[in-house]
C-alpha cells in the first residue's frame, strides 16, 4: 500500500516556485543572479494598510473569526465589486480565503467530480490544471496564438466545450502573458458561454487594476449579466496592493457555491489571518491613488523590456495590456547550440542554459502550457531589468 495518495500523485510542485528557489540557492552560493521568475510586486505594502494591521493587533483582533471572512471585510468586498465592476453582491455571496489560490482550490474541490472537464486557455497560470487534476477532473487546454497576443478566440472556446465541461477558468489580465480582453473581445466569448448553460465561469481578476495605456478592465459577469448566476468572480489584495505575503483572496458568486466553499474551508484552514483581514479592509476602502503611481513605473518597465527583447536575436515579444509579465517566443533559438556545445531543443533548455550562462532566472513557457516561450516578471528594479535584458541579448547572440 502506497503512503502517498493517488490524488497527490496527479500534481506537481509549482515550477515558478521551484525556479525562484533555484535562483535563491545560486545567489546564496555567490552567483550573480537576476531573478525574473517571481510574480510579486517589488513595491512595499502602503503604510496605511500596515497601520491598520497594527491597530487591529492593538485592539485585540487576534482571535478566530468567521470561517470565510469577517463581516466588515465582506461588506468592503461588496462595495468594491459595486464600485469597480458594477456588480451587486450580498455578504452571503462572498468568500474570503488565505490567498486567491485557496479560493480557487475551494471552488474546484467543492464542485468537480471525476471526469468533469475544465476549459483553461493556454498559456495559463501553472496551478489551474494541477488543481483540476487533484480533483479528478480533466483540464482541457484551449490554445491561443502569439499572433493573437495570446487571447482566446470564440471559435476555439466553442470547440473546447463538450457536454462534460463544468467550468471555464478565465484570467484577464493574464499570468503569464499579460494579455487583457477588451469589452468587445470578452463579449464574443460570453456569447459562446450563454449557449452552454452547463458551463460555470471561474474568473481570476487578480491583476484587474494593473493595466496600461488607458485600457478599460471588464469582467465576464459585468459584460454579460445572463452569466451572473453561474460565475465566480475571484480577486485579492496580493498584486494591486502589494500584499502577497498577507495571503488574502476573495470571491463572490451564487450562495450555494459560496456555502459549499465555506464548508470545505471549515475543515481545512478555517479562517484566514484575522490581522490580514483587517489590513485587507483598509486596502479596499482606503486611498487608491498609489495604484496609478505604481502602474506608471510598471508601464515604463514593460516598454523597456518589450523593446529590448524585440531587439534580441531569435526572440519575439508582444506588448501586453496588463499584469507585470511578458511572454516572449524563443522559437528562433530552438535547434541552436550554446558556446559550450549544448543544443537548445526546448524552451526549458533555453531557460536552463540562460540561468547557467548569464545568471538570469526566467520560467519556461511549456510550464504554462504553451511553448517555445518564456515568462519574465518585470516587477523588479528597472536597473536589474536593463541588465537582465542585456544578458539575454548576449546569450541569444552567442547561440550558433
Amino acid at each position: 500500500m502506497s503512503l502517498i495518495s493517488s490524488a497527490l500523485k496527479r500534481i506537481n510542485p509549482s515550477p515558478t516556485i521551484a525556479i525562484s528557489n533555484k535562483a535563491r540557492e545560486l545567489k546564496a552560493a555567490g552567483r550573480d543572479i537576476i531573478a525574473l521568475s517571481a510574480g510579486e510586486p517589488d513595491f512595499d505594502t502602503p503604510d496605511n494598510i500596515k497601520e491598520a494591521a497594527i491597530a487591529a493587533i492593538r485592539r485585540g483582533e487576534t482571535k478566530y473569526t468567521a470561517v470565510d471572512g469577517i463581516p466588515e471585510l465582506k461588506a468592503a468586498i461588496c462595495r468594491k465589486f459595486k464600485r469597480d465592476n458594477d456588480l451587486t453582491y450580498k455578504p452571503s455571496q462572498v468568500s474570503v480565503g488565505t490567498g486567491g489560490k485557496q479560493v480557487l482550490f475551494n471552488a474546484l474541490v467543492a464542485t468537480i467530480d471525476p471526469g468533469d472537464e475544465v476549459v483553461i486557455p493556454a498559456p495559463y497560470w501553472v496551478s489551474y490544471p494541477d488543481i483540476v487534476e487533484f480533483c479528478g477532473g480533466k483540464p482541457v487546454p484551449a490554445m491561443t496564438r502569439l499572433e493573437d497576443n495570446f487571447k482566446l478566440k470564440p471559435e476555439v472556446l466553442e470547440a473546447a466545450i463538450t457536454p462534460k465541461t463544468k467550468w471555464l477558468i478565465f484570467n484577464s489580465p493574464s499570468n503569464p502573458s499579460g494579455a487583457a480582453y477588451t469589452f468587445g473581445e470578452l463579449k464574443a466569448l460570453t456569447d459562446v458561454l450563454v449557449k452552454h448553460p452547463q458551463v460555470w465561469i471561474l474568473t481570476d481578476d487578480m491583476y484587474e487594476h494593473l493595466v496600461y495605456d488607458d485600457f478599460k478592465f471588464v469582467t465576464p459577469a459585468q459584460v454579460e449579466p445572463r452569466l451572473y448566476d453561474r460565475t465566480l468572480t475571484m480577486n485579492g489584495v496580493s498584486k494591486t496592493y502589494c500584499m502577497t505575503g498577507w495571503r488574502i483572496g476573495y470571491a463572490a458568486g451564487p450562495e450555494v457555491l459560496i456555502k459549499a466553499m465555506g464548508t470545505l474551508q471549515s475543515q481545512s484552514t478555517s479562517n484566514p489571518s484575522s490581522i490580514a483581514q483587517w489590513a485587507a479592509l483598509e486596502a479596499l476602502d482606503g486611498p487608491q491613488d498609489f495604484i496609478a503611481a505604481n502602474n506608471k513605473v510598471f508601464k515604463e518597465r514593460r516598454d523597456l523590456v518589450v523593446s529590448m527583447l524585440n531587439q534580441t536575436k531569435g526572440l519575439t515579444c508582444p506588448k501586453p495590456e496588463g499584469a507585470f509579465y511578458v511572454f516572449p517566443s524563443c522559437a528562433g533559438t530552438i535547434g541552436k547550440t550554446t558556446p559550450s556545445g549544448v543544443k537548445i531543443e526546448t524552451d526549458e533548455d533555453f531557460a536552463t542554459q540562460l540561468l547557467e550562462a548569464e545568471g538570469v532566472a526566467v520560467v519556461h513557457g511549456s510550464a504554462f502550457g504553451l511553448g517555445p516561450a518564456f515568462r519574465i516578471s518585470y516587477a523588479t528594479a528597472t536597473s536589474d531589468l536593463e541588465e537582465a535584458c542585456r544578458r539575454i541579448q548576449r546569450f541569444c547572440g552567442s547561440l550558433g
